[in-house]
């Protein structure tokens, strides 16, 4: 149990690594008017939402 939970931290350590020099996905909703800006991260949600549903599966076939 503790390597995998070791696995996991080394592929989040990456994910958001890779995060940091993308920056925003194509997809994502940014409005800019003025001073304001409204950023709607649809793809970002989706992306994390796959991973996490993916790292969840991975965790429960494991027990």
């Amino acid at each position: 149990m503790g390597k995998m939970f070791i696995v996991i931290g080394i592929v989040f350590v990456l994910i958001g690594l890779i995060w940091q020099l993308i920056g925003k996905l194509p997809g994502d909703i940014v409005f800019k008017k003025g001073n304001t800006t409204v950023y709607f991260p649809i793809v970002t949600s989706i992306v994390v939402s796959i991973v996490l549903s993916l790292v969840f599966y991975v965790i429960g076939r494991f027990r």
